[in-house]
């Protein structure tokens, strides 16, 4: 069994969501955790787990990320944390439970595993690149504002993307 570990300097988490139905606001998360066990290198059927600082949110404007730590949204007073627990990651595709403010529910997004390699210190290096779409009323993520045109002021789906590095430990 091989331990792998997050390299946080060469993986990035975020999101993108339509605002007033009309164009695109993306996110970030600053602080983040990831670690898989897997059988030697080989990444199918790894057991990945994943969780992201919601204080840590950033989406270039500071009212708007204070509003997404609220009740309103995230509420990260009393659910600091956005978790994943895989359950299966094989033929592309990356299964597990998503838990979002206290709820959780089943997600499968697209994993591209794009091999591994030895950086010039000798550490094994593993590449992902993540992908997929959620409805945030599932996680009760449910404030939104009418718009006088018609449609809503923030879209129900959410895409998420995360570029993860993981380097293999000791164990």
């Amino acid at each position: 069994m091989a331990k792998w570990k997050l390299d946080a300097s060469h993986s990035e988490v975020g999101f993108k969501v339509r605002h007033m139905m009309i164009s695109n606001v993306s996110g970030t998360f600053g602080t983040f955790d990831a670690e898989a066990e897997t059988n030697g290198n080989d990444f199918d059927h790894a057991n990945i787990v994943f969780s992201a600082d919601v204080q840590t949110i950033s989406t270039g404007d500071t009212n708007r990320d204070n509003h997404l730590k609220g009740a309103d949204f995230f509420d990260a007073e009393n659910h600091p944390k956005i978790s994943f627990k895989s359950s299966k990651f094989e033929g592309g595709k990356l299964s597990g439970d998503l838990t979002i403010k206290g709820v959780t529910h089943p997600v499968t997004m697209d994993a591209e595993f794009a091999g591994t390699g030895k950086d010039p210190w000798g550490n094994l290096k593993a590449g992902f690149s993540i992908s997929g779409k959620i409805n945030r009323k599932d996680w009760g993520l449910n404030w939104n504002a009418p718009l006088e045109a018609g449609g809503v002021l923030v879209s129900e789906e959410v895409k998420l993307h995360a570029e993860l590095q993981l380097t293999q430990s000791e164990g």
